[in-house]
């Protein structure tokens, strides 16, 4: 039980006018001697101000945030709204040049009531691959998925997307699924990449499933010619090509939230979401860099510059908490 400034007075004049002694008095108090005697000491050296209640110092860690990172976050939250806060945390880091974690980004939006539930799913992919890919341009899949326009029916979106870096080479928006849809589609991805150079000792293999376009004569004929070859996943296992039936989920679960009514307005909206997840969204599986990051090979110079970052921030904490201490030493 705590006891008021005044409590402690009354007391202390209690047992400085009984008969019964200090111990017999305080036993029937039910107050410690030893506290007693604190309060009495306290009170001999400073009166009345003396007994009065001290709020408990505030247990103080040298790696705490600071309140104007605290601030910064829930700021950036505000502008960033299609960030969650593991992609906030790195965002911070790469952009502000200090370090903050995945978990303290999460707890700082939490108490600011800034965390919601997720708005839609995600598909989740082969957690590892039997052969996975070492390099960029090793291994290209592609797939369509099909999207409604009002009055206009079914469209079909052909993609592109290297394996290793998880960088969307192509698409394109078409009518049907043809042979020659793919093969245009691969076309835009061979002038993006530039595996058609000379230089280029091993094209790319192609996954893909088993649809129709992709098992026809015409395209094992089109691959030939190009150098590539050509791998097609098991049928009625959509896991084998994870990582693009997971890119096409994630992207129509952000355009089905509006409705089209011209193939133009689509493809403008689907250009969109593509620069965007190319070059601005940290990929988990990348090490929270960006595809475009993964595919240029600045990742691993991103990375580097990265964990220089956080060392310095945890050698700044140290310092602003050693600092805090001599200055609260000194005046106390």
């Amino acid at each position: 039980m705590r006891h008021s400034q005044s409590e402690k007075l009354e007391i202390i004049r209690v047992v400085e006018d009984s008969s019964l002694g200090v111990k017999r008095t305080l036993e029937e108090l039910d107050i410690n001697r030893g506290t007693f005697y604190a309060w009495y000491q306290r009170y001999r050296t400073g009166g009345h101000d003396g007994l009065a209640v001290k709020s408990p110092h505030q247990r103080r860690f040298w790696n705490a945030i600071p309140p104007w990172v605290k601030k910064r976050v829930v700021e950036t939250a505000l502008e960033q709204l299609d960030k969650s806060p593991r992609e906030l945390a790195w965002y911070l880091t790469d952009t502000q040049g200090y370090f903050i974690s995945e978990s303290s980004v999460y707890r700082i939006l939490k108490v600011n009531d800034l965390i919601t539930s997720p708005a839609y799913t995600i598909l989740s992919a082969k957690d590892k691959f039997d052969q996975p890919t070492t390099r960029v341009n090793q291994l290209w899949q592609t797939d369509f998925t099909y999207l409604k326009i009002v009055h206009w029916g079914w469209y079909y979106l052909s993609t592109v997307m290297d394996d290793y870096s998880r960088y969307i080479l192509s698409w394109r928006l078409c009518s049907g699924m043809s042979t020659e849809d793919v093969k245009a589609t691969i076309d835009d991805a061979i002038a993006v990449s530039g595996v058609d150079h000379a230089y280029i000792n091993h094209r790319p293999r192609l996954l893909s499933d088993n649809g129709p376009c992709y098992i026809s004569g015409e395209l094992k004929k089109y691959l030939a010619n190009q150098g590539f070859t050509h791998t097609r996943g098991k049928p009625y296992h959509p896991m084998t090509q994870g990582k693009i039936e997971r890119y096409h989920r994630s992207m129509k679960n952000i355009l089905l939230l509006d409705n089209y009514y011209c193939p133009d307005d689509l493809t403008a909206e689907i250009g969109k979401f593509v620069d965007y997840y190319n070059h601005r969204r940290y990929h988990e599986s990348l090490d929270n860099v960006t595809p475009a990051d993964a595919y240029t090979g600045r990742a691993a110079a991103i990375l580097e510059r990265r964990e220089k970052t956080k060392r310095e921030t945890i050698t700044r904490r140290r310092t602003e908490y050693r600092k805090a201490i001599a200055m609260r030493e000194s005046t106390s």
